[in-house]
Formats: structure tokens, C-alpha cells, sequence
């Protein structure tokens, strides 16, 4: 997977994260910062289906993959079971050792 700073979602994804008037209703909002970033339609359909695999694929910095899940699935509660760690393992699972 190729890191490419140019591509939309590393830009949404960095701002959102830092502003706390946005991140926290990130997923009712996902469609509007989608169109907003200008997200081209596989990145968007990569955020709708949570694929942060297909995300890394299009360009995603690694470090932002757990962040979508997180910001999508919350992170209270974050551990190996929660919501958000779940949908990782579901993009990597096979990748994943417990």
C-alpha cells in the first residue's frame, strides 16, 4: 500500500480528527464531508462499506486505517473487542494475530 498525501480522504480524515465540532458526529455527517473533500466514488465507497483495507489500497495512510473506525464506531470503550476494532479485523483479519 502507497502512501499518496494528495489523495482526498488523507485530508478529510486528518482535519476531522482534529476538530472536536466534527469528529464526533463524523458518521452522521459521513455523506456531506464526503461530497465536501471531493472524495472520488471508490474512496466513497470504501468509507460506506468501512473497507479501511480498500482505503489503504487507494492510498490512506496507514496510520489513519484504525482512525476511520474509530471515527465511524466511536472509541469509548476501545479495546479488542469493540465495535471499532471489529470492523479492523474485518478489513485485515487475515492479517490480525489475537
Amino acid at each position: 500500500m502507497a502512501f499518496k498525501p494528495e489523495l482526498p480522504s488523507n485530508r478529510m480524515i486528518f482535519e476531522v480528527r482534529r476538530d472536536n465540532t466534527v469528529w464526533p458526529y463524523f458518521h452522521e455527517r459521513l455523506e456531506a464531508l464526503m461530497t465536501q473533500y471531493g472524495l472520488s466514488e471508490e474512496e466513497k465507497d470504501a468509507f460506506r462499506n468501512v473497507d479501511v483495507r480498500r482505503l489503504g489500497e487507494l492510498g490512506v495512510h496507514s496510520y489513519f486505517l484504525p482512525q476511520v473506525t474509530r471515527l465511524i464506531h466511536g472509541s469509548a470503550g476501545n479495546h479488542s473487542k469493540s465495535a471499532a476494532a471489529e470492523a479492523y479485523r474485518k478489513s485485515f483479519g487475515d492479517q490480525i494475530v489475537d
